[in-house]
C-alpha cells in the first residue's frame, strides 16, 4: 500500500496528520481551559457568594442575641434600636442570599429561613411588650420559646451554609478532575506528535537523505562525497557541477555556431564586396582627381591647405577600407614597407584631432626622439592607433587626457 503512494504524498500525509493532532490537541485544551474557566467563575461567582452570603446572614442572626436580655437589666432604649438596626442587617443579607439562590432548594431553605426569622421577630416583639407591660412569667415564658425558635432559625443557616460548601467542594473536585483530563489529553498528543516526528524522520531518512547520498556518491568523480555528512549539500554541488559543464559545452556549442555563422557572412560579405568596390571606388577616384586639381589651382592659406590635406587623406583612407573589401574575399596581404611609427601616431592623431576635440578629450605625445623605421603596413597601423582612441575617448564619457608614450 506504501509502494502506491509518492513520496510527496507521504511527506506529505505525515505533516498533514501532525498538523492536524497539534491543532486538535490545541483546539481540544483551549475548549477546556474554556469550561475551566467557566467552572472558576461559577464557583466564585455563584456558590462561593452565595456561601458567603450565608455566614453573613448566620453572622447577622449572632449579632441579635441577647439585646432583649440587656434591655430587661438596664431598661435603656439603645439595646432595642441596636437590635432593630441588626434586623436590618440581616434582612439586607437575606435578600441578598434569596437573590443568589440559583436552584429550588435554595429557594425553599431561603423561605423557610425568612418564613421563621418573620414568626421570630413578632414573638421577640410580644416579648419586650409583656416585660414592658410588667408580665414577666408571660415574657419569660415566651422568651424561652423564642430562644428556641433563634436555635433552629441558625441551624438553618448553618445547613443553608454547608449546602454552598459542598457544591463549592464539588466544584474544586470537577476541576480537578477536567484538570488531570486535560493532562491526560496533552500528553497522549505529544506522545503521537513525537511518534509522528519520529516516523516523518524514519520516511526522510530512507526515502530521500540515503537515496541523495548514494547519488551524490555514484556522480562524484573526486570522491569528496563519503567525507561530507550532508546528502543535500553533496547532491547539490553534484547537479551544480553538472549545470556548469553542460553550460559550458552549451556556451562552446554556441560559439561553434556563431563561428560558422559568421563564416558564412564573411564569406558572404567578400562575395558583395568584389561586385561593389568597383562601383565605389569610381567615385572616389573622380573626387581625388577634382581635389588635386582643385590644390594645384586655388591659393590655399596655412590652415586651408591642413583641412584640405586631412580631407585627402580621408578620401585615402575610404579608397583603402573599400580595398580592405576586396582583401576579404581572398588571403589578406599586407602591404609591408619602412614606416616610423612615430609618423603613424602623428598621421592618426592629426585624421581624428576633430572628433578627439568633440569628445573634450586632450592628446599628449611624450617623444624623446623619433622612432625608427620599422618594416609594417601603415595603414593597418593607422587603423589600430585610430581605434585605440576611439574607444578610450568613448570610455571617458566627462572628457579627459590621453598620455601616448613612444619608447625604443
Amino acid at each position: 500500500m506504501s509502494k502506491r503512494i509518492s513520496l510527496r504524498s507521504r511527506i506529505f500525509l505525515i505533516l498533514g496528520t501532525l498538523v492536524l493532532t497539534t491543532t486538535a490537541g490545541t483546539s481540544v485544551m483551549m475548549w477546556y481551559g474554556y469550561q475551566m474557566n467557566l467552572l472558576f467563575e461559577e464557583i466564585i461567582d455563584v456558590n462561593l457568594s452565595a456561601l458567603q452570603a450565608a455566614e453573613a446572614m448566620e453572622n447577622a442572626l449572632v449579632n441579635q442575641k441577647g439585646f432583649v436580655s440587656y434591655y430587661l437589666l438596664d431598661g435603656s432604649p439603645v439595646w432595642l434600636k441596636r437590635l432593630e438596626r441588626c434586623r436590618k442587617i440581616f434582612n439586607e443579607r437575606l435578600g441578598k442570599a434569596r437573590q443568589l439562590a440559583c436552584t429550588a432548594a435554595d429557594t425553599e431553605a431561603i423561605r423557610k429561613i425568612a418564613s421563621k426569622y418573620a414568626r421570630y421577630t413578632k414573638d421577640k416583639d410580644r416579648v419586650v411588650s409583656l416585660y414592658r407591660a410588667g408580665k414577666r412569667e408571660a415574657g419569660a415564658r415566651l422568651h424561652s420559646a423564642v430562644r428556641a425558635q433563634f436555635f433552629s432559625i441558625l441551624d438553618l443557616c448553618d445547613q443553608y451554609k454547608e449546602i454552598h460548601k459542598k457544591r463549592v467542594e464539588l466544584a474544586r473536585s470537577e476541576c480537578r478532575t477536567r484538570a488531570r483530563r486535560l493532562e491526560l489529553i496533552a500528553g497522549t498528543i505529544i506522545l503521537f506528535s513525537v511518534f509522528l516526528g519520529a516516523l516523518l524522520g524514519v520516511v526522510v531518512l530512507t526515502q530521500i537523505l540515503n537515496p541523495l547520498r548514494r547519488l551524490a556518491a555514484a556522480t562524484d568523480t573526486a570522491k569528496s562525497t563519503a567525507e561530507s555528512r550532508d546528502e543535500v549539500k553533496a547532491v547539490s554541488r553534484r547537479v551544480h557541477s553538472l549545470i556548469d559543464d553542460m553550460d559550458q559545452t552549451k556556451s562552446r556549442l554556441e560559439r561553434s555556431e556563431e563561428h560558422l555563422r559568421q563564416s558564412e557572412k564573411l564569406a558572404l560579405v567578400g562575395e558583395l564586396a568584389a561586385g561593389m568596390a568597383h562601383n565605389i571606388r569610381n567615385p572616389l577616384t573622380s573626387v581625388k582627381m577634382r581635389l588635386f586639381s582643385m590644390e594645384r589651382s586655388l591659393d590655399l592659406s596655412p590652415t586651408e591647405k591642413e583641412d584640405f590635406d586631412v580631407i585627402s587623406e580621408e578620401i585615402r583612407h575610404i579608397d583603402s577600407i573599400v580595398q580592405n573589401f576586396l582583401d576579404f574575399s581572398r588571403p589578406s596581404r599586407l602591404k609591408m614597407q619602412k614606416v616610423s611609427p612615430s609618423d603613424t601616431v602623428d598621421m592618426a592623431i592629426e585624421l581624428l584631432r576633430y572628433r578627439i576635440k568633440s569628445f573634450g578629450v586632450d592628446v599628449t605625445v611624450r617623444r624623446h626622439r623619433r622612432l625608427p623605421e620599422i618594416m609594417a603596413d601603415p595603414e593597418r597601423l593607422k587603423e589600430v592607433l585610430a581605434n585605440l582612441l576611439l574607444n578610450a575617448c568613448e570610455a571617458m564619457e566627462q572628457g579627459g587626457h590621453i598620455v601616448i608614450s613612444e619608447q625604443e
